[in-house]
């Protein structure tokens, strides 16, 4: 029987890493997971203990804040790790902890194999860690195909399972047309962020309107809390017809329903990219963020995309180009093209297919047991 401790600090985390344990399970019963995670995971083992509310915090002044419960929690999960000696212990991104835990493991001599699955974004702001990555980890798992060659020129064993994502937008899909002149603001699923954009949007809005007269909006609320929100900054800038646009939950259909759509940067942008949505990627941080982003990230372009392109796939309005005129303009020329559409599209479509076929899980799964055989 193999015994592994799991560990994943937030939500993503958690349903990657629950998927992940429910194909070690189906491949090698009695398998025994212990760790920290969250509800998911919890759901597949007993012996996951339920921390991501506590754990998953954002910003270097909060994890200060909070040093002394992480630093608790870090030496306890340690000390389990000792005491039990694992046949592996599985990290899942999370790697502001994840990797001094296994630099720890390793310093403490403890006997046992450390995996990595879904790889911290080192690539973007510190490829220096990978070297570190090399010297303490046993095997990378990655899921974005150009992570493999990157792991492997620095002596680390990596695999490629595939994007978990490909299997979920597949159960997603529907048979539907796209609505012709549909826009489809897609803001984000945090405050901060619909508070920058969603302004951005209507005035946007008026700009499409202007050259696309018989155009039409829907926007994609992540929660009835964000959707009301929304409704009040309708309001106060003096547009009560926006409210109307408002929709809650419906995220995955508008991005199949829209004609275009303008998305804010993240995971949604590769999940609209799935979808075959033509969009443009936008987004806005506060000025310092910005300027400390633009020290620390050392790649050309912020959409994922756009990176496994290797090219401009799809427009990134950031910053100061995210201005209602660029964002109006851009998802108008799209509308008045269907050439345009068509050929990003296109683009789209072979980006996503690097992405694999679909079995990620199961596939990641038999990399884990193949490691401990």
């Amino acid at each position: 029987m193999k015994r592994i401790v799991i560990i994943s600090g937030e939500i993503s985390g958690d349903t990657h890493a629950a998927e992940l344990m429910r194909e070690v399970i189906a491949q090698a019963p009695g398998t025994k997971f212990l760790g920290l995670g969250g509800p998911a995971m919890k759901a597949v083992a007993d012996g996951i203990e339920d921390w991501v509310a506590d754990a998953a915090v954002v910003g270097i002044s909060e994890v200060i804040q909070r040093y002394g419960y992480f630093k608790q929690r870090f030496d306890a999960c340690l000390e389990v790790i000792a005491a039990e000696k694992p046949d592996a212990v599985i990290l899942v991104d999370y790697p502001g902890f994840n990797l001094r835990l296994a630099k720890a493991i390793r310093q403490q001599k403890i006997e046992t194999k450390i995996l990595y699955y879904i790889s911290p974004q080192v690539w973007a702001w510190k490829k220096g860690r990978i070297k570190e990555m090399a010297r303490t980890l046993d095997l990378m798992i990655c899921i974005f195909p150009f992570e493999k060659p990157l792991y492997e020129k620095s002596g680390l064993r990596t695999e490629f399972s595939g994007h978990p994502m490909v299997d979920r937008m597949k159960t997603l899909r529907r048979p539907w047309p796209r609505e012709a002149g549909l826009v489809g603001w897609f803001p984000g699923s945090r405050r901060h962020e619909v508070r920058r954009l969603f302004p951005v949007m209507m005035a946007a809005s008026k700009v499409i309107k202007a050259r696309v007269p018989e155009v039409r909006f829907a926007v994609s609320a992540a929660t009835e809390t964000l959707a009301a929100e929304m409704r009040a900054m309708a309001n106060a800038a003096g547009m009560p017809e926006a409210k109307a646009w408002i929709e809650t939950g419906t995220v995955y259909d508008l991005m199949q329903r829209a004609e275009v759509g303008a998305v804010a940067s993240g995971t949604a942008t590769l999940e609209a990219a799935c979808f075959g949505l033509p969009y443009a990627l936008i987004y806005r941080v506060a000025w310092p963020t910005w300027i400390a982003a633009k020290v620390l990230v050392r790649i050309q372009f912020i959409g994922i995309i756009n990176v496994l392109a290797q090219r401009l796939v799809v427009q990134e309005l950031i910053q100061h180009r995210c201005n209602p005129q660029r964002i109006g303009d851009t998802l108008a020329d799209l509308l008045k093209s269907k050439d345009k559409r068509e050929a990003l599209q296109q683009d789209l479509a072979s980006v996503v297919a690097t992405l694999g076929e679909g079995g990620a899980y199961e596939r990641a799964a038999k990399i884990v047991l193949g490691a401990l055989s």
